[in-house]
Formats: C-alpha cells, sequence, structure tokens
C-alpha cells in the first residue's frame, strides 16, 4: 500500500512538473515572441523618424520608447550643434517647453494629496494679486486652482505685454515678473464656461501653489518631483555641463533655418513663464517621468491611486472628442490610440511626451525644429501595430 501511494505521488508531481515546465515554457515562448515583436515595430518608428529628419535635413531629433516601466530604445537622428557639425546624441539637452505644466499639475496633485489645498480653492486666497486681472466678469465667483489647471479660467493665453518687458528675464526673477504682468493680463471668458489654452494661466497656478505650501516654487519642484523620480539632468536652470550639451535649435520661417532668434531666448531668459514652459531635461530623464507617469509606483512623489484617478478625469474636450484636457495632460484620440501626455513648444525646440494608458507603452519626442505629430505617429505604430501580437 505504501509503495502505491508512493508511486502515485511520484506520477502527480512529474506531471505537475511537466505543467509547470509547459507554462514556463510557453511564458517564455509569448514573452520573447513579444520582444521579438516590439523591435519589428520599433524598426517602423526608428524608420519614420529617420524620414522626419530627413524631409530638409535641419537640427536634429532624439526619440526614446518606454516599456515595461522602462526606456527600452532610444535613437539620435541629425545635429545638436549644425554649425559646428557635432551629432546629437541621447545626452542632448532639450527645452522641453509646455512639458513644464505636467510638473507644476504634479505639485498641485500633492497640495491636494497632502491637504494642503483644495482643487475647487480660490486662486485669490493664496494670490490676492490676482484681483488686478482685467475684464473681470461682473458677478462672476473667483477663479479656481482647478481652473487654472484645466484651461478652464477663461484668461487670455498670454498677458498684453506690448513692451516684451517680462518674458524675458533669469529664473530667479520669474516671480516677480509674473506679479508685474498680472495687471496687463484679462480674461477671455467667463471663468469655467469653456477651455482656452491659457500659459499665463499655469504661471498663477505656479505661484499660487508656491504660497499655499510655504517654498519657492523652483525649490520645490527640484526637491520634491525631480529629486524622487532621480532626474538629474531635468533643471530650469542650466549649468556649465548641461549648456555645452545643450541641443541648439532652429526656426523654420519659409523654408529658411533661424537659429539666432532661439539662441537670444535662451540667453534672454523665461521671465515668467517658469511654470508654465521653463524647464529643461533630456531622453533619459523624461524616460523615468513617463515610466512613473505609466504606472511605476513612486509613492515619495504621488500615490499611484491619486495618480491613476487623476488620469480618468477631462474637464474639457472639442466636439469630435478627439482632443481634451485633465489637470495637467493633454488627451488625443487618433482611431484606436488613446494617448496621454504633452507637447511642449517653443522658439528652437519641439517635444512630446505620450503614453497609452491600455499598454503602458510611452513615448518621447525631443527635436530643434517643428515637426508634424511625430510623437503622436510613432506611438499609434507602437500600439496599433503591435496589437495583433499582444493578443497571441
Amino acid at each position: 500500500m505504501a509503495h502505491k501511494l508512493k508511486t502515485i505521488l511520484l506520477y502527480v508531481l512529474a506531471i505537475a512538473v511537466l505543467s509547470l515546465s509547459s507554462a514556463y515554457g510557453q511564458s517564455q515562448t509569448q514573452q520573447t515572441t513579444q520582444t521579438l515583436d516590439l523591435r519589428r515595430v520599433i524598426e517602423r518608428v526608428d524608420a519614420l523618424a529617420a524620414a522626419e529628419i530627413a524631409t530638409d535635413n535641419i537640427g536634429g531629433t532624439t526619440i526614446g520608447v518606454i516599456s515595461g516601466g522602462k526606456l527600452v530604445w532610444t535613437k539620435s537622428y541629425g545635429y545638436a550643434d549644425v554649425a559646428r557639425k557635432i551629432p546629437m546624441t541621447k545626452d542632448n539637452v532639450f527645452g522641453i517647453g509646455s512639458i513644464t505644466k505636467q510638473f507644476t499639475a504634479l505639485m498641485l496633485m500633492q497640495l491636494v494629496e497632502q491637504g494642503k489645498v483644495r482643487l475647487s480653492d480660490p486662486v485669490e486666497k493664496y494670490l490676492p494679486e490676482v484681483k488686478k486681472l482685467q475684464n473681470s466678469f461682473a458677478g462672476a465667483p473667483p477663479i479656481t486652482l482647478i481652473q487654472l489647471a484645466t484651461h478652464t479660467s477663461g484668461l487670455d493665453r498670454e498677458p498684453d505685454d506690448e513692451q516684451m518687458l517680462y518674458i524675458k528675464g533669469a529664473v530667479s526673477e520669474w516671480d516677480k515678473k509674473l506679479i508685474a504682468t498680472i495687471p496687463l493680463t484679462r480674461f477671455i471668458n467667463e471663468p469655467g464656461t469653456r477651455y482656452s489654452y491659457s500659459n499665463i494661466g499655469y504661471a498663477i497656478l505656479g505661484a499660487a501653489l508656491s504660497r499655499a505650501a510655504g517654498e519657492p516654487y523652483v525649490e520645490y519642484v527640484q526637491k520634491r518631483i525631480l529629486k524622487p523620480l532621480g532626474m538629474s539632468q531635468t533643471t530650469f536652470t542650466l549649468d556649465e555641463r548641461m549648456e555645452k550639451n545643450r541641443a541648439k535649435g532652429f526656426l523654420i520661417e519659409n523654408g529658411k533655418a533661424d537659429a539666432d532668434e532661439p539662441e537670444r531666448q535662451v540667453r534672454d531668459g523665461r521671465g515668467w513663464r517658469i511654470p508654465s514652459g521653463g524647464l529643461y531635461s533630456t531622453v533619459d530623464d523624461l524616460a523615468r517621468f513617463v515610466a512613473f507617469e505609466a504606472g511605476e509606483e513612486n509613492t515619495a512623489v504621488l500615490s499611484k491611486k491619486t495618480l491613476e484617478a487623476n488620469f480618468r478625469r477631462v474637464y474639457s474636450a472639442f466636439s469630435d472628442f478627439n482632443y481634451g484636457y485633465g489637470i495637467g495632460f493633454q488627451f488625443f484620440r487618433r482611431g484606436s490610440l488613446n494617448a496621454l501626455g504633452h507637447t511642449g513648444v517653443l522658439a528652437g525646440y519641439q517635444c512630446s511626451t505620450w503614453i497609452d494608458p491600455k499598454t503602458r507603452l510611452g513615448i518621447i519626442t525631443l527635436t530643434t525644429k517643428q515637426e508634424k505629430e511625430l510623437g503622436l505617429r510613432a506611438l499609434e505604430i507602437l500600439v496599433v501595430a503591435g496589437q495583433p501580437s499582444n493578443k497571441q
């Protein structure tokens, strides 16, 4: 009897081992297939980026793919410095423009999570200077933090700074420039009634949050967002080494490249525009941020629950529902693709960071000239072209 029982146990154990081996082998095969498929799809992304730079061979581009919370592929094209024929590399630094708004919005979500502010708080509670805004609507309630964060405050895109006095200046002076420009800023819509993209609105948001936190905006972002995410090559102020690695940008007008204006704007500084477009970064650093947005948990920055809840809310959308805006992120729909992220455009630079919330695939594009939705087109290739293999 004992011998028979032992034989049965050995038989069951053998079946279990075979089943486990089969499942493991199947898992490994599926994983290998998916890896090979991703490589195949990346080849198409590579071809897309190469074709984009080949249209005029002006400037350069760096592109990165995020999968499984990691930067799995990156490649650079063209020149970081055309005049000196210095090739673009993944270490080059770019002005990321309005992608900065995602970090200002993240600051807002942190302060909400900590109980220091409420989304519905009136801005004047922290920044009473906003009472000097022009053309306010009689009887309308005060603008709120969430309205600034979602571009529904009714504020104009830029202040009426005809002498261009306040769009220049060092990072250390940004808040003073902002306060001076508030009386030059007007409402174009009644607060809360429609979407209207506002750079000055996000700068005002950064100033209000700084007051609420009791900490300078730049220091807060560096200490409580960039450092915990390991983004050591992301900054508002370029040091000597980062300036040396900065890619030189171009403005293209009538087919001609102008490198002087972008350089002048870098030298002159961003003035009040720091919370709305003042950061510089690299593909490696932005990959850490995109991985965080795609679900890599970092409770030192924000709880996963709060982050995911934020991405489920879009507060305004165009009538075709192909574009919307949440708290610090743009939403684009392209056929079967849903993309969350942000673009960043300023003189000499056009950048983007996108994730597909379903597959957690992400894309980063950093360019030194204008391009036509390279990031969205690349993410669409990754997600849509990869779907058949994902279903296997």
